[in-house]
């Protein structure tokens, strides 16, 4: 890979409140962005990379990156479709009824998600005869999400643009978010935002990876450029207080490897669950304000990737041909954090037709149709898309029985 550019260092400042940050508890040094996909003709083109490295507020509580792309530049044009994971899309419709009987909803209600992507959790709003409008800055997208019947508007949600979506359609009855809070950097004027598009009766209801999970898992994976933050309970009630919104519940989600689906209400129409007091207890016991948390994570990152890399090196040596299973962002993490490139890793299957004949940015290794695991039949697939895995392994029963074996990476390294 030829040419090297570094973000220079933020002020140093949190985000959220301003306050001087401490250095960074976990450096993963330089990285191209995990969804900058490479065309196979650009192959030998040098690839922009940027620092990558993860600080912890102790004023307010807020986990981000120290380095940061421009959201324009990270999601006007997006490869990652919602659609191709069968888990995620059982995921989302059981979430649409679950607000739907909540939040009883009819056809008079209006349903407005925030980073909708292709629409896969809209449609099944849609379904049920609930008006929808999706909110999505990535044109290509959105572009395929009004082609499938869902309204979409092609703008980035903020301050700029609330006014213009109002004045369309009015305001929000329930505003959703999905793994989207940790993409906006200037988070303030965000929720800020959200509070001037819901109606005084309305909820947002956000959801996105618990950074308890990360911590306990090793789940470095998860730390790429998009993601700006990683939120605690404890952190999000205070940004919802600074937008004058109020935290009335929390749940915790089994989906990418732990996540929490928090609910925010302008007025107060709904009781404070004792939810809220149980976790920030449970966080405060577990030392989510605790500086040597995040040193201890750093080190446990540290020996993960020691011994990965053995693992493959190990198997290489032994002859043992090895294959990825999904193009995934934080895959690219892994893969190029730990220094995997394609001499050690012959190909990666994905199911989206998106990502199919592209090359994965930084490692160059070519990603091809699921099919060719089957057709190839690496000794060894090692999968990427770990949060996944379950549904993964399902799909692949005959590459198993033929004598194929996949290797999870994360929480611990296994062997199946």
């Amino acid at each position: 890979m030829q040419g090297k550019y570094f973000l220079p260092r933020l002020t140093g400042r949190c985000l959220g409140c301003g306050n001087k940050l401490p250095d960074a508890f976990l450096d993963l040094g330089e990285m191209p962005l995990a969804n900058s996909y490479v065309a196979p003709e650009s192959k030998d083109k040098e690839e922009i990379l940027y620092r990558l490295a993860v600080a912890y507020c102790p004023a307010c509580y807020l986990v981000q990156i120290t380095h940061r792309v421009a959201p324009e530049q990270l999601f006007s044009s997006y490869s990652y479709f919602s659609s191709f994971s069968n888990s995620f899309l059982k995921h989302a419709e059981a979430m649409a009824e679950s607000l739907t009987k909540k939040f009883v909803l009819d056809s008079n209600s209006l349903i407005a998600e925030i980073g909708s992507n292709d629409g896969y959790l809209l449609n099944f709003f849609r379904e049920r005869g609930i008006p929808i409008l999706g909110i999505e800055p990535a044109k290509n997208i959105a572009r395929v999400a009004n082609e499938s019947g869902i309204p979409t508007v092609d703008v980035f949600f903020g301050p700029d643009s609330v006014a213009q979506i109002i004045k369309a359609r009015g305001q929000a009855d329930i505003i959703i978010g999905n793994n989207v809070l940790a993409h906006v950097p200037l988070i303030n004027d965000f929720l800020l935002s959200v509070n001037k598009y819901l109606k005084p009766t309305g909820s947002a209801v956000f959801e996105f990876p618990y950074l308890k999970d990360l911590l306990d898992h090793a789940e470095f994976d998860t730390i790429y450029h998009e993601h700006v933050f990683y939120y605690s309970v404890s952190a999000v009630k205070i940004l919802a207080e600074r937008a004058k919104l109020q935290l009335y519940d929390v749940h915790h989600q089994d989906i990418h490897g732990g996540s929490l689906r928090v609910f925010l209400q302008k007025e107060r129409q709904h009781e404070v669950s004792s939810n809220i007091r149980k976790m920030l207890l449970k966080e405060e016991q577990y030392g989510i304000m605790d500086k040597d948390l995040y040193r201890n994570f750093g080190e446990k990152v540290e020996k993960l990737k020691t011994k990965l890399e053995g693992l493959l090196l190990e198997l290489k040596k032994a002859g043992k041909t090895i294959a990825a299973y999904g193009a995934a962002a934080k895959g690219n993490t892994l893969l190029n954090y730990i220094g995997i490139d394609k001499n050690m890793i012959d190909f990666v299957v994905d199911r989206s037709p998106y990502k199919q004949g592209l090359l994965l940015p930084g490692t160059r290794i070519p990603i091809l149709h699921q099919d060719e695991l089957l057709k190839r039949m690496p000794d060894y697939t090692l999968v990427l898309a770990w949060n996944f895995a379950e549904e993964i392994l399902a799909q692949q029963d005959e590459y198993r029985k033929r004598g194929g074996k996949f290797i999870i990476p994360i929480p611990e390294i296994q062997v199946i």
